[in-house]
């Protein structure tokens, strides 16, 4: 087993934001693996979250971001368990990154559940009805059809967008930050307001 330096766990802590022995514990399991010990922690932080979801989050924050220019503006209520909790740095540059992700990426729901029966079902209708897709054989269009619904998810749920220019989910964003207060964290609604838009 290798030794582990104040200085590794210093490292990693800072890439991760879990607690001191997290770190140190994770590091001896991948003998010193910097990226190894980030995956796992990772790993356990979602675990973590899930054990956490249950919980109820009527604390927290509503705020806003209008961006540079004053084009595009949103409010947004993120919720955790505690207005300890509300109050901190880490929860409310959460939220700032939210509302940010909420301003450039321009979701329309929160998550992929609150997207209504109705809209789903004509949203499939429209990419079966796709020229190039109708003239496929059936399974063949089924599956160009499913490609394009779940394409369509991840731009309009705001927990299934991309964070950023990363590979990780909001939903990965938020569950490791679950993991790291020890709090529920829960994105309860939002509004995007762009300027001249439906005139």
């Amino acid at each position: 087993m290798a030794t582990i330096s104040a200085e590794a766990v210093k490292v990693l802590r800072e890439r991760t934001g879990a607690g001191f022995m997290d770190c140190k514990r994770v590091l001896e399991e991948t003998d010193g693996d910097v990226e190894r010990a980030i995956v796992l922690l990772r790993e356990r932080g979602l675990a973590a979250a899930a054990k956490k979801a249950g919980r109820d989050a009527r604390e927290g924050l509503v705020s806003s971001y209008i961006h540079t220019g004053g084009r595009v503006g949103v409010l947004i209520e993120v919720n955790c368990e505690t207005d300890f909790v509300a109050r901190t740095d880490r929860f409310q540059k959460l939220v700032r990154d939210l509302a940010v992700q909420v301003a450039g990426m321009a979701p329309t729901y929160v998550d992929i559940d609150d997207i209504p029966a109705d809209v789903l079902a004509a949203k499939k209708a429209q990419f079966a009805s796709d020229p190039s897709a109708a003239a496929k054989p059936a399974e063949i269009r089924e599956k160009i059809v499913d490609g394009q619904v779940k394409k369509w998810l991840r731009e309009v749920a705001l927990l299934d967008q991309p964070f950023r220019d990363e590979d990780r989910a909001v939903r990965d964003l938020v569950s490791e930050q679950i993991a790291t207060i020890g709090e529920n964290i829960r994105v309860r609604r939002f509004v995007r307001y762009a300027l001249g838009e439906e005139l």
